[in-house]
């Protein structure tokens, strides 16, 4: 019997390992030029010590350091104290993707998708072939294993390479290191801006680097104070979708209606319970593994009728107005500073809340747009800028109102650094690379609200400082004319220099007052 085609195409099919498909897609990620891949890579293993050492309720003390190999090829190392990592779980860990322990909690945290880490290692393996090298010692009185892995993205498994016992002088911790293809610049979206961004946002770390040249720079810790430790909390019911809820429904261990909704969700009290069951016409012994799509249907709409309370916020950890002025003023060089951190809210049933700086003045440059800096649970988003709502919350707030020039729609221009902050459980990113936040309205929202919160604290600042000091450099400027308009008026009036001179300078200090207001007074006596 002849093969059909269809027959011959079905012999083609087989299946796709997640590493053969980022190997080919490897830009989703954040590799899609050596600029990026190397920021990249950084900024997968600091997120990896942070949350490492907030684990283990340590002050952090991460160490980069950046070798030049050749022009397009470099040596990264990161080192961080934390817990370190158990002999078993460090194949895992580093070479195999989509695994990892946060993915499943609900609390905020940095990495979130189990794919960073061993993204990296994978972009490495294919642009050098050398493999990950890792150090890791989970106490004193432990032994300090090294690990040599390679990626088999046929399988996404683990390849062992080397493994053995060496001396470390660290107690614990981990130290990974990687030879890349990447290409190492200066400036706003260099390494070194990267690394200044991630210390002023977390205030507590310690963060040595040492560059391609060999020179070293230490970013000093603005606190002592460890930063809140979010707990974890269930799901909240509102922006449950029906598919997630019927496979919860099946997979829980909570085999009533009732228990379950009480059980298996946070803010669900027996009152509330009962209110959900009744709108959906279900029974609170109705058997959850016998849900069917219409009854889960009645259940998601019985939700959105029902008056829940917002979930538990104790499951975020943000930075705090007081440590993120604290933050800045380490790092940045201005006249004026303001933060604010907002209450938290909620989006499709994930807690959110949102944290601004601003600084303005001193060092920034007056005739450039605002510098905006974007940050999600602590780590810096450097890329699609124009994509971010955070962005668009900004260009559509009148920042005029404030003492700033602004165009309809765009960034607002002067000496200004604005500094937004999203502390959630699940940040909304619109792609893998992880570098912009979706448009939800409740976060645009919130982002306005606290874009508000400070602009008015600068517009104070700039009515009572900027315009006086300006006004008293126009006044200081005709005092600087007095002479020649003395003069001038000598020559048409007939009356002596000295005396007009005179005279003009007493009417300037005499108006100067009223001309300047109080603090403009208060300067000229």
């Amino acid at each position: 019997m002849k093969i059909t085609r269809a027959e011959e195409l079905a012999k083609e099919q087989r299946e796709i390992s997640v590493s053969e498909f980022f190997t080919k897609n490897r830009h989703l990620l954040g590799f899609d030029n050596p600029i990026r891949a190397l920021l990249t890579t950084i900024k997968e293993l600091v997120d990896n010590g942070l949350d490492a050492t907030d684990d283990m309720k340590v002050l952090p003390d991460i160490k980069v350091k950046i070798s030049k190999i050749s022009e397009s090829r470099f040596r990264l190392s990161v080192e961080d104290n934390g817990p370190g990592i158990v002999k078993e779980q460090i194949p895992k860990v580093f070479a195999k993707l989509l695994y990892g322990s946060k993915f499943f909690k609900i609390k905020q945290s940095r990495g979130q998708q189990g794919i960073g880490v061993s993204a990296s290692v994978l972009y490495a393996q294919m642009t050098t072939g050398h493999p990950v090298k890792i150090i890791s010692r989970t106490g004193p009185n432990k032994k300090t294993h090294y690990y040599e892995l390679h990626i088999n993205t046929m399988k996404n498994e683990p390849e062992i390479l080397q493994e053995k016992f060496i001396d470390w002088d660290k107690k614990h911790g981990t130290k990974v290191e990687l030879e890349l293809e990447a290409q190492y610049i200066k400036g706003k979206k260099g390494v070194e801006e990267y690394l200044k961004q991630v210390a002023m946002v977390n205030p507590h770390l310690m963060l040595t680097y040492i560059d391609p040249e060999g020179k070293k720079k230490v970013f000093q810790r603005a606190t002592q104070k460890l930063p809140i430790e979010p707990k974890q909390i269930k799901p909240h019911p509102y922006g449950i979708e029906i598919g997630t809820l019927m496979k919860m429904m099946k997979m829980s261990k909570h085999t009533k209606l009732k228990s379950f909704l009480i059980k298996e969700f946070s803010r669900v009290s027996s009152k509330v319970a009962d209110k959900i069951m009744e709108l959906a016409s279900l029974k609170a012994s109705f058997p959850c593994k016998n849900i069917t799509r219409a009854e889960a249907d009645s259940l998601i709409k019985a939700i959105g009728k029902t008056k829940i309370i917002a979930p538990a916020l104790n499951c975020l950890s943000p930075i705090g107005s007081d440590l993120l002025e604290e933050g800045l003023r380490k790092e940045v060089k201005a006249d004026f500073y303001a933060t604010i951190s907002r209450p938290p809210s909620v989006y499709r049933g994930f807690p959110f809340s949102i944290e601004v700086g601003i600084c303005y003045g001193g060092e920034l440059k007056s005739d450039e747009s605002m510098r905006i800096l974007r940050f999600a649970n602590k780590v810096p988003l450097l890329y699609q800028q124009s994509a971010c709502a955070i962005t668009k919350s900004i260009t559509t707030t009148q920042m005029r109102s404030y003492g700033l020039q602004q165009s309809r729609g765009s960034i607002p221009v002067g000496p200004v650094l604005m500094v937004v902050h999203i502390n959630s459980v699940w940040v909304p990113f619109t792609s893998e690379s992880k570098e912009a936040i979706a448009h939800y309205p409740e976060i645009i929202k919130q982002v306005k609200l606290a874009l508000q919160d400070v602009g008015r604290k600068l517009g104070s600042y700039i009515r009572k400082t900027v315009k006086v000091r300006e006004q008293k450099e126009r006044a200081d400027l005709f005092e600087a004319y007095i002479p020649e308009v003395a003069s001038s008026l000598s020559k048409l009036s007939g009356e002596k220099k000295d005396k007009l001179e005179n005279n003009l300078k007493i009417i300037l200090k005499k108006d100067l007052p009223l001309i300047l207001g109080e603090n403009g007074k208060e300067k000229s006596e």
